[in-house]
């Protein structure tokens, strides 16, 4: 069956233009229907970022939940990885979180946690798409079975203690001057707090949302205003959010920027010397740097690749039993803390071997040299991958390439473009190669 609905991340779309009310209050009454289970009250765990259609669709999906005799649990701005994480701990039977993560203010999305605190199986998302297709009415609570919405005023405190139990007993950040971007989003509050109360010195910027601000030249998308101000006040570590805390990027003390692939590196590396790890090795997705690959070997550590998508990634660990997994984009996953990623406990473990190691941020980060990577994104419809030119320009590249490097040619899960990636220890070979393929990407446009 087509998704129709879903994307790799959840819903998302311009809000009250795909993300309506109307859509909200659906997708509240088939998730609430569905995941009714057993005897007994029901309850739904609600989060959302600071955008400005938060509030629009959190009534939504509280009046749909409601309707179908749910109890919403209300918790205002709260990160992605606590929203999972207090789905569990409250014991509800179905998680929400309102965000579009790195996309701008326009954009908002509704991803769904079930009781474990994971996303949803395809399965389930596709009885979810049945039902927003179908007429519910004969399946709302009666009058004396609605449900009762709470808003929860206690859970900043919930996931900051959680968080710092992430780390040993011991572990102190004092002493570590910290300069720390929340993107203008989800964790502006908690993550502040979190780093404070374990004795660094934090100095915050993109805490001031305004529903229109989040991810606007801040975060982890944009790190340039984190790059000059830990420059400028002479900090030991950046580290930058994202609109919903998922993911994390860091800055050294020299300004420069750390990925996910080197924080994978960081702590795949940190916790096969405590032997932490439950399998020689981690999961990542076909972008990661051929770099990270080579270093983990080095290591006796393999790194197993998935399609682009956290959810991907977690699939893969948990059926290989790895507790380490994540993109280069910064969405790392600690299974042995989250379901999901969780940008301030990467920050954290990483902040952890910083002080373990009584190192600069610069040595300690700086665990491999990245080859050559080149991105283009090519706007273009998925079918252009199949047409006669493209597929023969794409077979070029490849035997060109060889054995030296890898070349990836991928829909985006969210936006209608393509994007290639090529890399190599010869960059001019590779932007060569890359540009031929998206030269054939953008001809048949041309042509038409």
């Amino acid at each position: 069956m087509t998704r129709s609905y879903f994307g790799t991340d959840g819903i998302r779309g311009k809000a009250n233009e795909k993300i309506t009310p109307e859509l909200a209050l659906k997708i509240g009454q088939a998730a609430g229907i569905i995941f009714q289970r057993g005897e007994g009250r029901h309850r739904v765990v609600i989060g959302k970022d600071t955008r400005l259609s938060g509030y629009m669709i959190e009534y939504a999906l509280v009046a749909g939940f409601s309707s179908v005799g749910m109890d919403p649990l209300v918790l205002g701005p709260m990160p992605t990885p606590a929203v999972a994480m207090l789905t569990r701990s409250m014991r509800a039977d179905v998680g929400v979180m309102i965000s579009a993560s790195h996309n701008a203010y326009e954009d908002n999305g509704i991803k769904l946690f079930g009781p474990d605190g994971h996303k949803l199986s395809d399965e389930i998302e596709l009885e979810i798409e049945q039902l927003l297709d179908s007429d519910l009415t004969h399946k709302l609570a009666a009058p004396h079975e609605l449900g009762r919405a709470r808003r929860i005023d206690d859970v900043r405190a919930r996931y900051i203690e959680f968080a710092k139990r992430t780390l040993t007993r011991n572990m102190s950040f004092e002493g570590l001057r910290v300069v720390l971007d929340c993107a203008n989003g989800a964790a502006y509050r908690v993550a502040p707090e979190a780093l404070w109360e374990l004795g660094a010195e934090v100095i915050a910027i993109g805490v001031e949302p305004d529903g229109f601000n989040i991810n606007r030249d801040c975060g982890s998308t944009s790190p340039q205003a984190l790059r000059d101000k830990v420059r400028e006040l002479r900090a030991d570590v950046g580290i930058a959010l994202d609109g919903d805390a998922d993911r994390v990027i860091m800055v050294d003390e020299q300004g420069h920027v750390i990925d996910g692939d080197q924080l994978m590196a960081v702590v795949a590396e940190s916790w096969r010397e405590q032997n932490l790890l439950t399998k020689p090795g981690i999961v990542a997705t076909i972008m990661s740097n051929l770099g990270l690959e080579r270093y983990l070997a080095s290591l006796k550590l393999s790194l197993e690749r998935t399609a682009v998508g956290d959810r991907y990634v977690l699939e893969r660990m948990r059926e290989g039993g790895y507790n380490v997994g994540g993109e280069q984009s910064g969405h790392v996953i600690l299974s042995d803390y989250s379901t999901t990623g969780d940008g301030l406990v990467t920050a954290m473990q990483v902040l952890a071997v910083v002080k373990r190691r009584d190192q600069p941020v610069s040595e300690v980060c700086r665990r491999f040299e990245p080859l050559p990577q080149v991105l283009k994104n090519v706007r273009a419809p998925r079918p252009r991958l199949e047409a006669e030119t493209v597929v023969s320009a794409i077979d070029k590249a490849r035997r060109r390439l060889g054995e030296q490097g890898r070349l990836v040619i991928r829909p985006s899960g969210t936006e209608p473009v393509i994007r290639v990636m090529g890399e190599c220890d010869n960059r001019a070979l590779i932007e060569e190669i890359v540009g031929d393929v998206c030269d054939a990407l953008r001809a048949p446009a041309e042509a038409a």
